[in-house]
């Protein structure tokens, strides 16, 4: 057998290889994705919610003024109006936080799932090794990394020199404007030239999601022994699938032949194939097929048949159509309702001839 890593890796995981790579941590995820939907959510979150933080922080900002001119205060009172006032900046900053965090958490988990590896977690000393991280540091993925960063400052350098060059005749107007105005516009200012920028660094995420995607499932693919041995491992040798499924057969004829005696007629080829069909009106909609085999398993069914004295009608288009189109316990198609009706009528009406003979001659005994 030919060394695994001589052969290519060409088969597409199988799900047990992708179950084991997520226990690693190994999974598709862009992390321009994460920063995309941080910066985005968060710009939209500061959009309705500037106007009450900028009102928080001026109050604040005016108990601190009023404060520092009320009069000497000592070390220690200094730094609990400090610590006061941290907290409240935190209480008021508080929802832009877990926003963000929220928005992290999720996209994150919208990549790859929320699942915990705790062997992600584990510390992993190979990688101090010096000649492994050259390696990787001059590694295709490195590279490509390279590049993604070096386009992504591009992008987003030259969609903002645009995008502030657009807003330089209304930074010109603000000469005469008052300070409500200058603060009005140049926060609408930003907020237009980094909604532009986000949206740059969408487009950047989107392809960095893409590519990531591709690395991870060229990374877990597997070579065609691999793929066996794995087979091998969870399903056992070809020996014992075989043999499984040989038992497997063999049980279901000892069902099938336990059925063939309440059958109410068997259809034959004659000598080939057999089709046991059982009908109860009061119960089913339609002739059901509780048996059928071919050659000696036909055999097999015709005799225990005959043991029962279930009839059995030589029909060989019928047979051969029932055998081909109908598995064992379903009903029969629409198309062959007739034939088998036609079958079916005549075996009940001998039924009932040969009922009536019997009752007629015990009758005439017991006289």
């Amino acid at each position: 057998m030919a060394d695994d890593s001589l052969q290519e890796k060409t088969e597409t995981a199988t799900p047990h290889r992708r179950e084991e790579a997520r226990k690693k941590g190994q999974v598709a995820r862009s992390t321009e994705l994460n920063s995309f939907a941080v910066l985005f959510f968060g710009t939209i979150f500061l959009l309705f919610a500037a106007p009450a933080l900028a009102h928080d922080l001026a109050s604040v900002m005016r108990e601190m003024f009023t404060q520092m001119y009320a009069g000497p205060i000592s070390s220690a009172d200094a730094v609990h109006r400090i610590m006061q006032l941290g907290f409240r900046v935190l209480l008021m900053l508080a929802p832009l936080f877990l926003a963000t965090v929220a928005i992290a958490i999720t996209v994150s988990g919208a990549q790859a799932g929320f699942r915990f590896s705790p062997e992600a977690m584990q510390p992993k000393f190979e990688k101090l090794d010096l000649a492994k991280g050259f390696k990787r540091l001059f590694s295709k993925r490195s590279m490509v990394e390279l590049l993604r960063d070096i386009l992504k400052l591009t992008l987003i350098g030259t969609v903002a020199y645009f995008a502030v060059h657009a807003e330089r005749e209304g930074f010109m107007s603000l000469a005469d404007a008052d300070m409500s105005a200058i603060l009005a516009f140049t926060g609408w200012a930003t907020f237009r030239v980094g909604i532009k920028i986000i949206l740059a660094l969408m487009i950047l995420a989107i392809g960095d999601f893409a590519f990531q995607k591709y690395d991870f499932e060229k990374s877990i693919r597997m070579t065609k022994h691999e793929v066996k041995e794995e087979l091998k491992q969870h399903e056992g040798s070809p020996q014992m699938r075989s043999r499984i499924r040989q038992v497997q057969r063999e049980l279901a004829r000892m069902r099938m032949t336990r059925e063939v005696p309440k059958a109410d007629v068997v259809i034959t080829n004659p000598t080939s194939l057999a089709v046991a069909l059982k009908y109860d009106p009061e119960t089913m909609s339609a002739p059901v097929v509780i048996a059928k085999g071919a050659r000696l398993l036909a055999d097999k069914i015709k005799s225990i048949a005959r043991n029962a004295d279930v009839p059995i009608v030589e029909n060989k288009p019928l047979a051969r159509a029932l055998y081909a189109s109908v598995e064992v316990g379903m009903q029969v198609p629409a198309d062959l309702y007739k034939a088998v009706a036609e079958v079916l009528a005549y075996v009940f009406r001998l039924r009932k001839d040969t009922k009536s003979r019997t009752t007629a001659e015990t009758e005439g005994t017991d006289a």
